[in-house]
């Protein structure tokens, strides 16, 4: 295949795609379930305003929101997800009062009849929707006006002092008196209402409710739709269909001749510009902050099984489970998206064999940004987790409560400026090779547009506001998790290492090309619209949910080929002596490739049908996806290009791999430990749980508390060790570098 037809195949998948994305964007803005201005009885009593709707979201925001159990069945996996807990609490109050009303007894008591015909007169009660468009208005029977009382009450207790709370409490790892002022208790159940309202009010004109049906909740008659069976099955054809039209590819390029690497080492003289140089100081800091996110990650797992305290230190006090989480989610992040950035910086002057004036500067400049950046949104978080700040300054600099962009609205802004110094930086080192007719343009061209879409694709994470319902808050949050995080740093990360084999002589500039191409039309043809995979139950129309289907079946077809990559990139690092001191930069590629099959393939596809997602989301299977998807994919990558770097700052160095061998090993090996000795089976436990029962009991500390569940919390132990044992051997490795004890002295 041609470039040029590959250029036009990659134009039409992004215009066509994105058309697609903003129209059902749109879609949502539209559809959104509403915030009403007011919530009222029957007999006209005002429960609540919009506006206590809207600064409610606030305060969930200001406690850590996704951070401390999930919402619409995103977030973290410690505390029930707050919407199905809240409505299956609404519904078992309202059943006892009829059962009591009617029969004079619980309703636990009544025979398996009488059970029957009063959850018919529940799901009356409940799922109609009383949502009255001209008057802005919802308005609740005065039996469900109790209910809610009694919900918020519940609540209240829970989230400030009752003494009855405290064991419950530990088991969800929220502290006392996370609310101290009871007016935000009264609002955090204003919007617990309406999250749960969604769940279960019927869409105008349909019978299916706001979130499709989600959470499985047999007691108010929600349940699988017809569509999301159906979408189930067309997302596992759409997956054959791919898997055979890839392995056709593969099997036309495996005829193709395969470039052979040079005898000598083809950089063995080449010369670092001061820019170039300028970029160790970031591989230091990815190793910091590589060691303290894993440090917040074994606080954050020990709060599963002892709620308040690390190993009795009472730790909550001071590093609430919500700020654990947030530093462990938002530090991944962090350094692994410095390790690429940094990767480029080094790489732009490479290129191009051109030094911009003032590049160093720039490069240095971007780094005190970097640090001011990360140490000012995590303090921000803390602040903001621990109410010290109003809704409006806890929106600006604490904590936005939303996974992966927790970092406040401006700390959002200072690094998308960041970003932007990045992209110019970027463009002036490699400008000059762009503008030169040679067999590389084209990958110099995708280069920039992908070093162009980071930049840009970031600026989506200020499309909502302080109040923006919550639906299209989600869709944005997704356009920064997924086509930012998962999309067009998977595209520059390609080019990258292609680059990085190009810049050996290991393969060819036009092989390389058309192999780029290639795979990046196929990753964004269903990584692009694969989106809306993740917006299934928040809020959106079925269509989302059939885009949704297709597509993400289509991102796993790269990837049960990956394969393929691992054998080659193992050959790569046999095929010439002077290779071997590469070893485990290609091994860490090695490993991207395995992770990328079992993490983002196998356990993606794992949840990401419908019908699995259904009872899935917001279970520890998201979990097993999560680590082995962001750690063994990305952070794997993150790792490899940093080691790349370094390997290419000083060719001549002999490394010491005692260290690096065994972090290496060890990382993987207790990623693997953690995931299929704990998180998994605690996933498929709660599975279970969920489509026997409802997702309200597979999250709920009875469930949760279980011996046999604590168990497998407490079998974590062994992987995380050994994972963080290699953790501290490679930032040992790293720093030892620069101290001498990670290199033979020749």
């Amino acid at each position: 295949m041609t470039t040029k037809k590959l250029w036009v195949g990659f134009l039409a998948v992004m215009a066509i795609s994105f058309a697609v994305l903003l129209y059902y964007g749109y879609e949502i803005y539209k559809q959104a379930p509403p915030i009403p201005d007011k919530v009222v009885t029957a007999n006209g009593t005002v429960l609540f305003t919009g506006e206590d709707i809207k600064n409610g979201q606030n305060v969930w925001q200001s406690l850590g929101g996704q951070e401390i159990g999930t919402v619409w069945g995103h977030g973290a996996y410690q505390a029930p997800d707050w919407s199905a807990d809240w409505l299956h609490k609404e519904a078992v109050f309202i059943l006892d009062e009829l059962a009591m009303r009617n029969d004079s007894m619980p309703f636990d008591k009544l025979s398996e009849e009488r059970k029957a015909f009063l959850k018919i007169s529940l799901q009356k009660e409940m799922r109609p929707n009383t949502y009255d468009k001209t008057a802005n208005t919802i308005t609740v029977s005065n039996l469900r006006s109790q209910a809610i009382a009694n919900n918020s009450k519940f609540y209240g207790g829970l989230f400030t002092n009752d003494p009855a709370m405290d064991k419950l409490r530990d088991a969800y790892s929220i502290p006392l008196n996370s609310l101290k002022d009871p007016e935000r208790v009264r609002l955090l159940n204003a919007f617990f209402f309406w999250i749960s309202w969604a769940c279960v009010t019927e869409r105008p004109n349909e019978t299916i409710t706001y979130t499709n049906n989600w959470p499985s909740e047999e007691l108010v008659g929600n349940k699988p739709t017809g569509s999301l069976l159906l979408w189930t099955g067309f997302s596992v054809m759409m997956l054959l269909a791919g898997i055979g039209l890839m392995i056709w590819y593969y099997a036309r390029k495996r005829e193709e001749p395969v470039d052979v690497a040079p005898l000598a080492f083809p950089l063995l003289h080449s010369v670092q510009t001061p820019s170039q140089k300028a970029t160790v100081k970031y591989f230091w800091v990815v190793s910091a902050l590589l060691l303290v996110q894993v440090i917040m990650g074994v606080i954050t797992a020990h709060y599963g099984v002892e709620g308040q305290a690390f190993y009795g230190i009472p730790l909550s006090e001071w590093l609430p489970y919500s700020i654990s989480r947030t530093w462990h989610v938002q530090i991944a992040i962090f350094w692994i998206a410095t390790s690429w950035l940094a990767t480029g910086l080094y790489y732009a002057p490479a290129i191009s064999g051109y030094e911009p004036k003032f590049q160093r500067l720039g490069v240095n400049f971007l780094f005190i940004a970097l640090l001011v950046i990360v140490a000012g949104s995590l303090a921000g978080q803390w602040m903001g987790v621990m109410q010290k700040l109003g809704f409006q300054v806890n929106f600006w600099f604490g904590h936005q409560g939303y996974e992966y962009v927790d970092l406040g609205r401006f700390w959002q802004i200072f690094l998308f400026v960041g970003l932007i110094i990045w992209l110019v930086l970027m463009a002036r080192a490699i400008w000059p090779a762009l503008i030169q007719k040679s067999d590389s343009k084209s990958l110099l061209t995708l280069f920039l547009v992908s070093t162009v879409a980071i930049a840009a694709f970031y600026g989506a994470g200020l499309m909502w506001g302080q109040h923006t319902n919550l639906a299209v808050a989600e869709y944005w949050r997704w356009w920064v998790v997924h086509l930012w995080v998962e999309g067009f740093f998977e595209v520059f990360a390609a080019v990258v290492v292609a680059f990085l084999f190009v810049r050996l002589q290991i393969i060819k500039a036009t092989t390389a090309t058309t192999a780029v191409l290639f795979t990046t039309i196929v990753f964004l043809a269903g990584g692009i619209l694969g989106t809306f995979h993740h917006l299934y139950f928040t809020g959106t129309p079925t269509a989302v949910m059939a885009l949704g289907a297709t597509f993400s079946a289509l991102e796993v077809v790269p990837l049960v080929l990956m394969g393929f990559e691992a054998y080659d990139n193992l050959k790569l690092s046999r095929s010439s002596e002077w290779i071997k001191a590469y070893k485990w930069p290609i091994y860490s590629f090695i490993a991207v490739a395995f992770w990328n099959l079992v993490g983002a393939g196998i356990f993606g596809f794992l949840i990401n049908p419908p019908i699995a997602l259904y009872y899935m989301q917001g279970l520890n299977t998201t979990a097993v996806h999560g680590h082995t998807a962001l750690f063994g994919v990305y952070g794997m990558l993150g790792i490899g290009l940093m080691l790349f770097v370094l390997r290419d700052m000083d060719t001549k160095a002999v490394w010491n791999e005692k260290w690096i061998k065994f972090a290496f090993w060890s990382i993987n090996i207790g990623l693997a430990a953690m995931v299929f000795i704990s998180v998994l089976p605690v996933g498929l436990s709660q599975t279970l749980a969920s489509v026997n029962h409802g997702l309200w009991y597979a999250r709920s500390a009875e469930f949760m508390q279980q011996p046999y569940m604590m168990t497998f919390k407490w079998l974590r132990v062994i992987g995380d060790t050994i994972f963080a044992m290699g953790t501290l051997a490679l930032v040992w490795f790293i720093f030892g570098l620069k101290g001498g004890w990670s290199y033979k002295k020749v």
